[in-house]
């Protein structure tokens, strides 16, 4: 649905050109919020509120796009794979709500041309 779109290659592009946001960054204490906890919190609000702003979706629907987001969740947790669990930076959580949001207008854009038409 939405990960084998171009729009998808664009937003991980989009992504690539900022990891240095996260890179240099000290291990995580036990008390940080790492960057895994920010992405799934992110990533989770986004699909509520698509589903959500979407009513008509389909319990099936909705069942797919859910899917999308653990593949997209595990295509974050690749790139990010070295530094999943640090502690996240002020910055990098303005980025990840940034992308998280470019991701669920991604999915706005698929659901109004494959099933609201």
């Amino acid at each position: 649905m939405v990960t084998d779109t171009e729009g998808y290659i664009h937003i991980i592009e989009y992504l690539t050109a900022h990891l240095e946001l996260f890179e240099n960054h000290p291990p995580s204490d036990e008390d940080s919020v790492t960057v895994l906890e920010v992405i799934e919190e992110e990533m989770g609000e986004q699909i509520m509120n698509l589903c959500n702003q979407n009513e008509a979706l389909t319990f099936n629907q909705r069942n797919m796009i859910v899917r999308e987001i653990d593949a997209v969740v595990y295509d974050l947790q690749e790139v990010f794979s070295g530094i999943i669990n640090n502690p996240v930076t002020d910055e990098q959580i303005i980025f990840i709500k940034e992308f998280s949001t470019l991701i669920k207008n991604l999915f706005d854009t698929e659901i109004h041309s494959q099933f609201l038409l």
